[in-house]
Parts: structure tokens; C-alpha cells; sequence
């Protein structure tokens, strides 16, 4: 069963294991984070960090694990939660192993039922790079749109690269 649940000072280990596993894997579809990214001294600043986020109401960072088993990160980044806008933005990235079993799918749609249910939000955006067939198709079935594409959007795998964007809305809210 796929579950997510807050990250944890404890997951730092978890994730430089899978992040040093899949190091070739995830490069294509990540920012370039250094050395630091696959050692667990560095991921437990990254921690600290979402710590912070979370603290301040802007961004929650959650484990993704398949029947208890660590197998990736899922984001709601950017949350504003104003009389007028109410919207945040969802990343995930899943291990090599775990890629093509619906894990992704079944993370993307807990999140977004976080940032529906739970957060009171309106508006959940997505974003991928234009070749990333794989998590358009997951964005699609958890019924984000694509709305339209960013030129140099994000810095992935140490270059700007468009991105086409995804989008979900709320549908209890008006």
C-alpha cells in the first residue's frame, strides 16, 4: 500500500541510499544539488529546511513509502493561502525500483487530496519538463490540465529547460 506521511530526521540515511542508487536515473529530471544531496549529512540539512518551510505555512514535504518501505519525496511547495488565492505547487520524485508500479500516482493523489482537503486550497500546479511523458501521464490521471509551457522555467540537470504546466482544481470550492 502506498502511503505518505511528514518527513522525518530519520529518512535523511533513506534517501542519499536511494538517491546514490539512482543517481543516473533521477539526474535527467533534477536541479543539480551536489554532493551533499547523496550523503545523509546533507539531506538532514535539506530536512531542516523543509522543517522550516512547513513551520512558516509555505511548503510540506513528505515521505512516500510502499507498504512501509522508503521509496521517495512528494512536495507541496510555494502554498499560499490568501482571501484570493489559494494555490501551491506539487513535486515528486519516486526510486528506480518503484518507477511503473503506480507509486507516483497514488502519492500525487494523497498530496492533492492534502492540498484540497486539509489545506483548503483551490489550486494545485504542476510542472514537468517537456520530454517527461511518464509524469505527464501521471499529473493526467490525477486530473491536472496542462495550461501552458514556461520557457527556461527551472534550472534541471544544470541547464534552463522549459517546462509545460499542469494544473488541478478543487472542486468542492467555487
Amino acid at each position: 500500500m502506498i502511503t505518505i506521511r511528514p518527513i522525518a530526521l530519520a529518512d535523511a540515511e533513506p534517501i542519499a541510499a536511494l538517491r546514490r542508487e539512482g543517481r543516473d536515473y533521477l539526474a535527467p529530471w533534477e536541479p543539480d544539488r551536489g554532493e551533499a544531496a547523496y550523503t545523509a549529512a546533507g539531506v538532514r540539512i535539506e530536512i531542516e529546511a523543509a522543517f522550516g518551510r512547513a513551520d512558516a505555512g509555505t511548503g510540506l514535504t513528505y515521505a512516500i513509502e510502499d507498504d512501509g518501505r522508503f521509496v521517495g519525496q512528494i512536495f507541496l511547495n510555494s502554498i499560499v493561502r490568501g482571501p484570493y488565492f489559494r494555490s501551491c505547487s506539487t513535486g515528486y520524485w519516486v526510486a528506480k525500483s518503484a518507477a511503473g508500479r503506480g507509486v507516483a500516482t497514488e502519492a500525487v493523489r494523497l498530496a492533492k487530496a492534502v492540498a484540497f482537503e486539509r489545506l483548503g486550497l483551490f489550486r494545485v500546479q504542476a510542472e514537468t519538463l517537456l520530454h517527461n511523458h511518464a509524469s505527464q501521464k501521471v499529473l493526467q490521471r490525477n486530473g491536472f490540465e496542462p495550461i501552458g509551457m514556461a520557457p527556461a522555467y527551472l534550472k534541471i540537470a544544470g541547464k534552463w529547460q522549459d517546462h509545460l504546466l499542469f494544473q488541478a482544481l478543487n472542486p468542492e470550492m467555487d
